[in-house]
Formats: structure tokens, sequence, C-alpha cells
């Protein structure tokens, strides 16, 4: 590894030297500068990882030399040395971003403790901004892929929303569509993406550890509260929470969440004080929450409060124009992943993967891309390696549902929406010969909703 590279600007010799032997002996590289101009000449030669800076020197002050380096070399952390008893200038360095300062005559050990600490810092800070700069490569805009009417709309409204930065928002739309790519994407091109991001399913936690989820406790708040805990908002201030099936949030839980979004303000379970945080929540669904509301489920001030700008994802089967797109970019991905010498699909392939309605949205594409990269043996990805349910045409996905054709029919007496839900999941269950994967799938939630939901109607 090499050794880190630090610059002493300081016009006493004497001083110069010793500082040199010590930082020497701590397996630091060094250079040595007695006045400004030299400073800049060697800054110029070599950018040191850190400055150890006289404020007074011979050709000007140490302070308009912090200046200049702040300006050109924002993250360059920079130790004033000032006389014994002139705190003020110290404090004008600490203002305009110096690290930190030593006086006169040098502690060695202190000098020592504040390299190490100035180094860690600018080492962590480094990194920090090295998987910020990832993640957004990773989760940006650029991820979201489709050059359809519909998918750039949704891209604009992206950009314009990440630059304007509000508190709250809404993503809608099919399971499979891509709810939790945009939530990050909005995420990743704003102002906060060097600070959290966080995402809870609200399906998967259930009701009775939410609150404590979301809000963390206090030590002794319960029997096995044995120290404090702090929940996803508090861990995430100054970034993101992401509430994935927000529908699924428990009725009695509603309006302790309305708090946080109205004044983001809230208390920890057994707590006695308010916590303040500066987050922003992007709340996810795939239901309709006006229904929601109508029948008592979602109450109908944290809906309006969710919904100002909401994000409308289209479902695939409405952007035909993007399946080749998507098609590609998968290939592309699972290709690497699979080291796979493979050049692509053949026309009759594409045809089927564009002509099949995808009831599971680009998930269900995903997967279709991934089974096929593994099965195949030869140069093109063909019919063979496709779903039956896509390469059968008789099998494709059903068509989107219409009230004049309704797949469930009301009886005229009415019926407990709770007792219907539980006799679909039962018969999904049974199809799946109790495989909740399959179950899932078949009907199209999440295996996290779907544990919840038989938890839920003692299905077990």
């Amino acid at each position: 590894m090499p050794r880190e590279h630090i610059l002493i600007v300081d016009d006493e010799k004497l001083i110069r030297w010793s500082m040199k032997q010590k930082l020497e002996s701590w397996k630091y590289q060094v250079a040595e500068a007695e006045n400004l101009r030299d400073a800049q000449a060697s800054l110029q030669q070599e950018l040191p990882d850190l400055v150890i800076l006289d404020i007074k020197l011979p050709d000007g002050s140490g302070i308009d030399f912090l200046k200049r380096t702040r300006e050109s070399h924002p993250g360059l952390p920079v130790i004033m040395i000032t006389a014994f008893g002139v705190v003020d200038l110290a404090v004008q360095a600490l203002k305009l971003g110096a690290y930190d300062f030593i006086e006169k005559p040098i502690n060695l050990e202190k000098l020592e403790n504040v390299i190490r600490n100035a180094l860690e810092t600018n080492r962590l800070k480094t990194q920090v901004a090295l998987v910020s700069k990832s993640n957004k490569t990773r989760f940006g805009l650029e991820n979201i892929v489709g050059k359809s009417k519909a998918i750039r709309e949704v891209l604009e409204l992206i950009k314009r929303l990440a630059q304007a930065g509000p508190s709250t928002l809404l993503v809608q739309g099919e399971s499979g569509t891509g709810k939790d790519l945009v939530s990050r994407a909005l995420h990743y091109e704003s102002l906060r993406r060097d600070n959290p991001f966080i995402a809870l399913n609200c399906a998967a936690i259930p009701e009775t550890l939410i609150e404590t989820e979301l809000f963390g406790y206090e030590k002794g708040a319960f029997t096995d509260a044995k120290t404090m805990k702090k929940g996803i908002f508090e861990m995430a201030d100054g970034g993101t929470v992401f509430l994935d099936e927000i529908s699924e949030m428990h009725i009695n839980m509603q309006p302790k969440f309305l708090r946080v979004l109205e004044d983001q303000t809230f208390r920890r379970v057994g707590g006695v004080k308010d916590i303040s945080v500066n987050v922003q929540v992007v709340a996810s669904t795939n239901r309709n929450l006006e229904q929601s509301v109508r029948e008592g489920k979602f109450r109908e001030d944290l809906f309006y409060r969710l919904s100002v700008i909401p994000i409308q994802i289209p479902p695939l089967r409405e952007r035909k124009e993007d399946i080749p797109l998507l098609v590609d970019h998968f290939f592309q991905h699972y290709k690497i992943q699979f080291r796979r010498n493979v050049k692509g699909i053949t026309p009759e392939g594409l045809k089927l993967l564009t002509n099949y309605s995808w009831p599971g949205n680009v998930r269900e594409l995903k997967n279709a891309i991934e089974r096929a990269m593994i099965l195949v043996d030869q140069d093109m990805i063909d019919v063979d390696q496709l779903p039956i349910r896509i390469a059968d045409p008789s099998a494709a996905g059903p068509a989107p549902r219409s009230s004049e054709n309704p797949h469930v029919q009301l009886p005229p007496e009415g019926a407990a929406l709770d007792d219907i839900e539980r006799e679909l999941i039962q018969q999904a269950l049974q199809h799946a010969d109790g495989n909740k994967t399959l179950a899932s799938k078949l009907l199209k939630i999440s295996r996290d909703t779907l544990r919840y939901k038989v938890k839920k109607h003692n299905l077990e």
C-alpha cells in the first residue's frame, strides 16, 4: 500500500525538520515548502493527501492560501499551525474549511492523532463518494429502459420531481412494472443521493411490529426492549424512505404515519420526546387507493397527502415498442453474469416476446430472458427456450380486465371481500401444491404479501 503524502508549509526550518522526522517515522511520505510560492508549486507537481500549513508566512497569509486551496481542491484536508494564544485566526481558518489547528509549540502526540483522524475522515468521504457514484450508475434514470411515449413521460416527471425534491411521492403501477426502480431513481437523481435510501415492504411486516420498524423504540418500552433501537425514519435522516405496498399499512398505523408526513416528527415507541427528521417518503402501491378509501381500509386524508403528484407506471402491454429494448438490456446483463457466448435471439423468438401480453410486466420479461440464457445451448435463443405460456400462443396471459367482462362475478346479495380473498388464496395454494412462490405468481402478488395474507386468514 503506498504511503500517504503530506505537505508541510512553514518558514521555520527547525519546525519543518522536526515534523518531517516524526512524520517519516510514522510512515508518511513528506514534502516541504518554506513559503506560499513553493507550496503552490508543490501542489501543482503532486497533490498531497494532507497539508500542514502555518498561518503566517513570509510572502502572505496561510488563510488566503487556505481559501484558494479549498476552491481548487475542496476535498484536501488542511491542518493549520498558529502561534500560541492566537485563537481568532484559528477559528477563522476552521470556518473557511480547515480540518483542525495546532498551536505552537507543537504537541507531537496531538499532531499524530489529528493527522490520523483527518486522513481517515478523508478516506471515508472518498469511499462514500464512490459508493454514491456507483449507486447513481446502478439506479439512475439510464436504468429505466424504453423509448415509448408513456415511459418518456415517466422519465421526464422523475427528472422534475428529483430536482424539486418534494417530501412525499406516490408511485403507482401493476406488479412487476418497476416501482422499486423508479423510487430509487427519484432518490439517486436528487440532492439526497449521498444520504441513506431505506426500503420497507409494508405487507411483509406484521401490524404489531411496523411501528417499531418505522419509529424505533426506547430501552424498556416493552419486555424484549433491552436497548434503544432507531427506526428507519431516524436512520434515513437526510435521505429517502421507500414504503412498498403502502396500501397494506394497517388503518390504525396510518394516523401516526400521516403525522410524520405533515411535520417530519415522531416519537419512538415508549419515548416522551419528539424527534425531528428531514426525510423524503416515496410510497408505492399496485392497488387502487381510491377504492381502498371507499372500503374504509385507507384514510382519505393520507391518500390526498400522498397523491399530490402521483407517478403512474404503464404496464408493459401498453408499451410494446419497449420490449425489444428491454430484451436486449436483459440479454446483455445475463450474458455477462452467466458468461455465455450467445449472439442474440431469433426473429421468431423476439416476435413471440413482443406479442405476449406480459401480465407479470417487466419482471416477468426479465425472468423469461434469465431462463432462456440458462437453457440455451446454441448461438441464438429460440422459441424452445421460452416459457410455455409465451411459446404457446394459446397459453398467453389473460387480456386486461374490464368492467364489462369481469374475472369474478359479484353475487346479487353481495359478498365479504375478506372471504373472497381467503378463498382465492386457498385455491392458489391448492393449484401450487402448497408452493408459496408459485401461488404468489398465480395471484400476481409478492411472496412477502402472500405470507402476510396466509397468516392474516389463518391458512398456515
